[in-house]
C-alpha cells in the first residue's frame, strides 16, 4: 500500500537541503528560501538577526513556518508581538523540522509558506 500523501503536480515540495543549498521540486535554490505550495523564490537576507515583520506578512498564507537554520532560535519580542498583530500565526523551528511540516500541511491543502534559512550559513 502506498502510503504517501497525494500531491498536486504542481505543487512545490521541498525534497532535501545540505548547507546552503534547497532542492525544491526539481529545483536547486543557493540560499534562504520562501517556499509556498505554488512557488519558491530566493529570500534576500544576511542572517536571522535580519528578520522582520514584512518579510513574511506579503504572503497570503494561514501559517508560516519560519526554519532558523541547525538549531531552533526565538524570535525577539517586538518581532513576534508585529507578526502577532498582523495576524500571522508563526511557528518557529529548526529548519530540518520546517522541511518536513511544509511538505505535511502543503500535501493537507493548507496555505502555508516555509521561510527557510540555511542550515550553519547565515
Amino acid at each position: 500500500m502506498d502510503v504517501t500523501p497525494l500531491v498536486r503536480s504542481a505543487a512545490q515540495v521541498v525534497q532535501s537541503y545540505k548547507g546552503s543549498v534547497f532542492k525544491v521540486s526539481g529545483q536547486v535554490y543557493e540560499g534562504a528560501v520562501f517556499v509556498t505550495p505554488e512557488e519558491t523564490q530566493l529570500w534576500d537576507i544576511s542572517g536571522f538577526e535580519a528578520l522582520a515583520a514584512d518579510s513574511f506578512i506579503r504572503f497570503d498564507v494561514d501559517v508560516i513556518l519560519l526554519g532558523t537554520g541547525a538549531h531552533m532560535r526565538f524570535l525577539e519580542p517586538t518581532l513576534r508581538r508585529a507578526l502577532r498583530e498582523s495576524g500571522a500565526v508563526v511557528e518557529v523551528m529548526d529548519t530540518a523540522a520546517a522541511c518536513r511540516t511544509f511538505n505535511v500541511l502543503m500535501a493537507e491543502g493548507r496555505r502555508v509558506l516555509a521561510a527557510l534559512l540555511p542550515v550553519g550559513v547565515l
